[in-house]
């Protein structure tokens, strides 16, 4: 999660894609460079230890873009796949609970 999210600060579209599972990974990502993010807080997490195949990730994550603040509370769910952790997908909180 905080390497996606490094990804997201550094405009790194090639990560981001590189590390969605491809079950749901989109054809492009066009991230706004014009975003400037400001943090990134775990609120809780699920799975995703070296055992495990799944996890999920609560998190909030605030930009602000355009002059405009914006905060994105996610809980994304991580597939392990040949070792390695991709996206899958993520939903609101109230949605995902």
């Amino acid at each position: 999660m905080r390497s996606r999210y490094t990804a997201f600060v550094l405009n790194d579209a090639a990560y981001l894609l590189e590390t969605w599972h491809a079950t749901t990974r989109p054809a492009a990502l066009d991230p706004d460079p014009a975003a400037r993010w400001l943090g990134l807080k775990i609120l809780a997490s699920a799975g995703g230890g070296s055992n495990d195949l799944t996890g999920t990730v609560e998190f909030v994550a605030r930009f602000r873009i355009g002059g405009r603040a914006v905060r994105l509370h996610e809980v994304s769910r991580f597939l392990k796949h040949d070792g390695r952790w991709f996206y899958v997908d993520g939903a609101s909180p109230r949605v995902a609970k």
